[in-house]
Formats: structure tokens, C-alpha cells, sequence
């Protein structure tokens, strides 16, 4: 069956065995399942980030982490923690379907279902979920709707702690899937809805589904509800947004009259102000996801349900009153759903969830209802890490691949063997693999990746051939190194991204300025940084004439074969997705300067940052070919030409050397370490893709 994963920042769809069924439990054929924009694009964001960065910011993992340093060692804490954020985790947790069979006595095969519950509803093509967590649909309810079965128990236990009655004034903040929901539950409980985003097109929606008034939150919303109240206040606000910030929750404090309440739905900072509460005697209360009984064991997983009497509403009641209500028409979805998904393309609909402009409500992903039922998943292309060295076949045997990959095997001869070099020349072939003992020369690609003793191809072609091969070693289960770029087209990076995410194979660009010693002191003096950084690189590229192949169809550009090797190195300080590109060229007066050889590239990154590419082959080889300069938190740390790093008003540890040293050396080093871990990225997909695709573009 088809199953979402995430891993390191990257979404992607693979083949998993059907989960088994239990007593007590229900096993459903999904055919839909709906993506919670908050909760799971967080969890897609906070897995881009490297673990270590993750840990030193997350108080409660540092706090796990040494305490199970005390009881297991350095070693075996680290192998755990590694292994825990490292491998694929699956993704969903609200799905509708029919049942397949049932280890319950409330459910029948056939029956159509909404199901939901972390670990369970999952965004799989069969799903195993206990019957406390599953609700028969009524006749009246579309299977699409159902699916949203846990977005609409969280926004009506947000609604049930607020405690709304016929005629309050109910402020809402943040309308997204929870606030659009709990707007119309809101209105169907009598209150008089005032809704607040800063998005005019969600607020439009918000009116339709009941509510009386919309403020663009961008504006003064605390004098507007003041003035709606009469000057008194909300008797509720509830926050569904999600922000780090703590002023949302000061804001809703203000908005509230005296002693009426706030609810707290979705994630916003807690340094809560005393002021804000105390002289309005105000409630502040905390709504559990589904509710009465969501974190009970023996509620969720045995089945023990609470008495009716004593707990009107569990998480499971929730959910049959949230699909009455659709069936009686007093709740209605149907406008809100905004995008649907085959699962097979299943990153296509995050990436969608990430658009700044007209970011679609509610995301549902869709199975194919004739998916063949799989006890057994054989991995046709897993790579298994070679026992020793790595024999590598080198692919394209150029000035490059000789002067600097070449000699620096040599060095780690512990790790690399050069097995095989492969050439369109087979004279230039059979010469290196005569001087370095390569086992055979060959001209034929084929030969390499249909050898069983190769482990490693190191591609070092012209850039017009990297996709192709790339993809057919991938697709052979050979480990790929290629040297930048990795593509020369936006369709040559998805088709890559496609199979590199389906065969799992050890893969990486020759982004080596991030593994240079310059780059890595530089990212540990700034992984504790408070605020966005502007990062500031001037490549003093030098003059290529318009004639060279590099400047063709066989090179693709210089942004493109240089010039992302920097976005990289923006990518890596930032760890942060891009947000905009804007590029300026020169206009030049003669023919021979090139305008994409002399341009500026501005990159605004999600966390804030700005970078900034000046590249130019307009300058003197007598000047130093490349300097950056990053400010932040009132600090300045400058690298000069991979020769000397200096730091101004922050500690970093200041390297000076005589020659320029990029990282070529300690990027094959990771790539090992890579391989044998079974990591298999030293660079994290998402990064090599964006680097690739912002160089494409900006040349474009």
C-alpha cells in the first residue's frame, strides 16, 4: 500500500506492508485522508532542521537526552536519538474510509467510516485504528468531508471549553481549517462571531460560514472589538492560530471583558503578562485536541469508554456530533475544501500547504480504491553499505575530477577504492585507470552501474549529462556522487527528486563550501541565534568567454554551475526554506560581457533571513576571489577567500591558512560517513533541490 513519510525536511510516498488487524480494533480501507496544515507542516519544518540544532533548542529533548546519557553512554544515547528523528515518520492522523474487517463488535465490512488519532488515521492506503477513535458516517455525509473527522473534533472541543452562551459576543482568531470550523460551530451555538486573520480571502470565507463581523488583524482589533461590545469586550476569544509570537495571547487577553474567557486551540507563545489577566479576573484554558479521553491509554487503545452520564462528550462522542451536525446541515465544509490529491503525489499537496498567496484550507489526499494488499514490501533497489572500502567508479575523468578528487582519495585510501573509470574517451580512460589502478577503463556507462563491485559512481561529465546518469545510478542502487549541478532544468530536478526519494539511495551534490572548516566554525557561531540573519557574498569570478561550453546548452550558465554552490551555502546557514528570489543583471555596452555572468541574487528565506549573491566576471584575478559577510544579533563574522575567518563581537573560532580551502576534501569524507550510516544524505534532499532549482531560475 501507498504510505506518506517525512524524513529530514522531505515528504515523499512509499510502499508499505498493510498494517495488521487487532481485537478491539478496525481495519479500513482509506479513501481519503485530510493533511492538518498546522500541526503536520510544523512537524515537515521542524524535520528540515539538524538534529542537533533541534536538541539544543528543545528544553524537554536536552532534558531526555541527559538523562538517558546517564543511564546508556555517549554512544548508545546518540544512536537512539539519531535513529528516533532520523528514519521516515509517517504522517496524518484524520482519514475516512469503508472497513475492510473488524476485530469489534461495533463495526461491520462495508461500513463507511471517519477515523483519527496520531499513529493511527495515518495517510496510508489501509489504516488500523481502535474503536474509540472511529465513527460510522451518516448516509447524508460525503466520504471527503468525514475525512477532516480530527480538525473537527479539535475545533469543537475548543468551542465546548468556551463554554459559549446563546447571544456572547465569541472572538476567533485565525482562520484557518480550526478557525473556520469553530466560526461555524460558534454561530451554530448562538454567539455573534467576530473572525480576525490577516488574510482577506479566509476572512471572506469566515463571513459566509456565519461570521458577523471580520477585522484584518493587521489593524488596531482591540479598539474594533471594543467597539462592537459597546465598549465591554468579548465574553470569549478563542485562539486557533498557530505563531511563536507571545503577543497573540496578550492581544486576546485585551480583547476579553472582565471576567470572560480565553481558549487557547492552537500553538502560541506562553510568557503570559500578569497585567493582561489579572485586574480582568480573566480564565485562560487550554482546549485537548479532540477531547475527554485523548493521551488516555486505556480510553483510546483498550476501548473503555467513559460513563455517558459523567462525560457528556468524550473524543469519540465529539466526533459523532461533528458529523451530525454536516448531516443536518448545520455545518458545511463543502467551500473550505480547497484541494485534493492523489497520494502518489503527495508532496505536490504540502508544497501547496507552504504557498505564501492563496494557500488552499483544506488539503485531502485520495487512494485508489483497486490498491493491491501487500504483506511484504521487497526493496528492489535497497543499497546495503559496502563491507570496506568503497569502490568508486569515476564517470567523466576531466581536469576537476583529476587535480582534486582523485588525489584526495588517494588520501583516504581507508575508505575509497577507485574500481572503475569511465570516459567518453576511452584513450583518457585507460590512462588514468593505468596511473591510479583502477581494475578496468570502459566507455560504456552501462558496464559501470550493471557491475555488481561497483558501489559508487562519481559523476564528473559535462553538466548537460548529470540528470540523466544520475537517475540511471539511482535507479541501479549505486551510491551517486556528481559534481554540481545537478540538473539544468526545473523538470530534470523533480524527475531526480522522484527517484531519489523512491529508491533511497546514498546521494549527494558537490556542494563542498558548506563542508569547508570556514563554513562549519561559521555555523556553529551562529546556531544560537536570536534573529534573521543578512548574509552578504561577493564571488569575483572572473571573465569565461561567451563561447565556452560553459556558457552553452552543454553547460547551462555559470549561476547555474557556480553560482549554486552559494545558494547552498545559504541554504545551509539558514536551514530555513525560501520564501522569494529577485535577481538583477547588468545591461551591458559590448557584446563580450555577459549579463548573467554580472548580476545580483536576493534570497528571502521563511525565517527571515536575507541573502545576497553579487557575482561578477567583470573583476581583476588579482583581487580575492570570494568574501561573505553575515550580521546578526549585533555581531559581524567575515570569511575572506577560505583562507581567514574572523569574528566581531561574537566567539568564533578564527582559522587562517595559507591556501583556499572549499571543503572538496572533508565533503567526501561525510559522503562516507553518510553511506556506511545508511543516512545516505549528507545534505538534505530539500536543500539540494532548492539550491538547484533558485540557481535555474535565477539564470533564467
Amino acid at each position: 500500500m501507498k504510505q506518506v513519510l517525512l524524513k529530514k525536511g522531505t515528504i515523499y510516498t512509499a510502499d508499505i506492508a498493510q498494517p495488521k488487524l487487532e481485537k478491539g480494533y478496525v481495519l479500513v480501507r482509506t479513501e481519503y485522508s485530510c493533511i492538518s496544515a498546522g500541526t503536520e507542516m510544523s512537524g515537515v519544518t521542524a524535520s528540515g532542521t539538524p538534529l542537533v540544532k533541534r536538541i539544543l533548542e528543545s528544553p524537554e529533548l536536552m532534558e531526555k537526552g541527559l538523562n538517558m546519557l546517564k543511564e546508556r553512554g555517549i554512544k548508545d544515547t546518540w544512536a537512539v536519538v539519531k535513529g528516533k528523528y532520523e528514519v521516515g515518520t509517517a504522517m496524518g492522523y484524520s482519514a475516512s474510509g469503508i472497513v475492510e474487517e473488524s476485530g469489534s463488535s461495533l463495526f461491520a465490512k462495508g461500513d463507511r467510516v471517519a477515523c483519527m488519532g496520531v499513529g493511527y488515521a495515518n495517510h496510508a492506503g489501509y489504516i488500523v485504528a481502535p474503536q474509540n477513535l472511529v465513527v460510522k458516517i451518516p448516509e447524508t455525509v460525503s466520504l471527503e468531508q468525514a475525512s477532516t473527522a480530527a480538525l473537527g473534533c479539535i475545533a469543537m472541543q475548543g468551542i465546548r471549553r468556551a463554554d459559549i452562551v446563546l447571544g456572547e459576543y465569541v472572538v476567533i482568531t485565525g482562520m484557518g481549517i480550526l478557525g473556520q470550523l469553530a466560526c461555524q460551530f460558534a454561530a451554530a451555538s448562538g454567539a455573534t462571531v467576530i473572525a480576525t486573520d490577516i488574510d482577506e480571502r479566509r476572512l471572506q470565507i469566515a463571513k459566509k460560514g456565519g461570521a458577523s463581523y471580520v477585522l484584518n488583524a493587521r489593524e488596531d482589533v482591540v479598539k474594533q472589538v471594543n467597539d462592537i461590545t459597546g465598549g465591554h469586550g468579548a465574553d470569549k476569544v478563542i485562539v486557533t492560530a498557530a505563531t511563536s509570537s507571545d503577543e497573540l495571547l496578550s492581544q486576546a487577553f485585551k480583547m476579553c471583558r472582565k471576567k470572560g474567557r480565553v481558549v487557547l486551540v492552537g500553538v502560541a507563545g506562553m510568557n503570559l503578562k500578569r497585567e493582561d489577566m489579572y485586574k480582568k479576573e480573566l480564565d485562560f484554558v487550554i482546549a485537548t485536541s479532540y477531547g475527554p479521553g485523548r493521551y488516555d491509554e486505556n480510553y483510546e487503545e483498550k476501548g473503555l469508554d467513559y460513563p455517558y452520564a459523567y462525560v457528556r462528550f468524550t473524543e469519540k462522542r465529539n466526533l459523532e456530533s461533528y458529523l451530525r451536525l454536516m448531516a443536518d446541515g448545520k455545518i458545511d465544509i463543502s467551500n473550505i475544501i480547497e484541494g485534493i490529491y492523489p497520494v502518489e503525489k503527495s508532496d505536490e499537496a504540502y508544497e501547496a500547504l507552504k504557498s505564501s498567496e492563496n494557500r488552499p484550507l483544506i488539503v485531502l489526499l485520495k487512494y485508489n480504491e483497486e490498491e493491491a494488499v501487500q504483506d511484504v514490501i521487497e526493496n528492489k533497489n535497497g543499497y546495503v553499505a559496502p563491507a570496506g572500502t568503497i569502490k568508486v567508479a569515476l564517470c567523466g575523468a576531466g581536469g576537476f575530477a583529476k587535480g582534486m578528487h582523485l588525489p584526495n582519495m588517494k588520501k583516504m585510501k581507508d575508505k575509497y577504492t577507485l574500481y572503475a573509470v569511465q570516459s567518453r574517451t576511452g584513450a583518457n580512460a585507460e590512462a588514468i585507470a593505468i596511473k591510479e589502478g583502477a581494475a578496468y577503463s570502459t566507455t560504456d556507462y552501462d558496464k559501470v552501474l550493471q557491475d555488481p563491485n561497483v558501489d559508487m559512481v562519481m559523476i564528473c561529465t559535462r553538466h548537460n549529462l548529470h540528470a540523466k546518469m544520475i537517475i540511471q545510478a539511482l535507479e541501479a542502487g549505486k551510491a551517486v556522487f556528481v559534481e554540481k549541478p545537478m540538473a539544468l532544468t526545473l523538470e530534470e530536478t523533480d524527475q531526480i527528486m522522484e527517484v531519489a526519494k523512491r529508491t533511497g539511495v546514498p546521494f549527494m551534490v558537490g556542494f563542498n563550501r558548506r563542508f569547508s572548516k570556514y563554513a562549519t566554525e561559521t555555523k556553529k557561531a551562529i546556531a544560537n541565534r536570536k534573529n534573521p540573519m543578512m548574509i552578504s557574498y561577493r564571488m569575483n569570478a572572473g571573465f569565461i568567454p561567451q563561447e565556452s561550453w560553459v556558457q552553452s546548452e552543454e553547460g547551462g550558465g555559470r549561476i547555474i554551475g557556480e553560482g549554486c554552490h552559494i545558494i547552498d551555502l545559504f541554504n545551509y546557514f539558514t536551514d530555513s526554506k525560501a520564501e522569494s528570489i529577485s535577481v538583477n543583471q547588468i545591461t551591458p555596452k559590448t557584446d563580450h560581457v555577459s549579463r548573467t555572468d554580472n548580476c545580483v541574487i536576493t534570497v528571502k528565506y521563511e525565517d527571515g533571513s536575507v541573502c545576497t549573491l553579487t557575482y561578477t566576471g567583470q573583476g581583476s584575478k588579482e583581487y580575492g576571489k570570494e568574501f561573505y559577510e553575515i550580521f546578526v544579533d549585533g555581531a559581524v563574522i567575515t570569511m575572506d577567500d577560505y583562507k581567514e575567518l574572523k569574528g566581531y563581537g561574537i566567539k568564533v573560532a578564527e582559522i587562517k591558512t595559507a591556501g583556499s580551502e572549499k571543503g572538496q576534501f572533508e565533503e567526501l569524507e561525510a559522503f562516507y560517513e553518510a553511506i556506511k550510516s545508511g543516512d545516505g544524505y549528507p545534505i538534505p534532499l530539500w536543500q539540494m533541490e532548492q539550491a538547484t532549482k533558485i540557481s535555474i531560475m535565477a539564470q533564467e
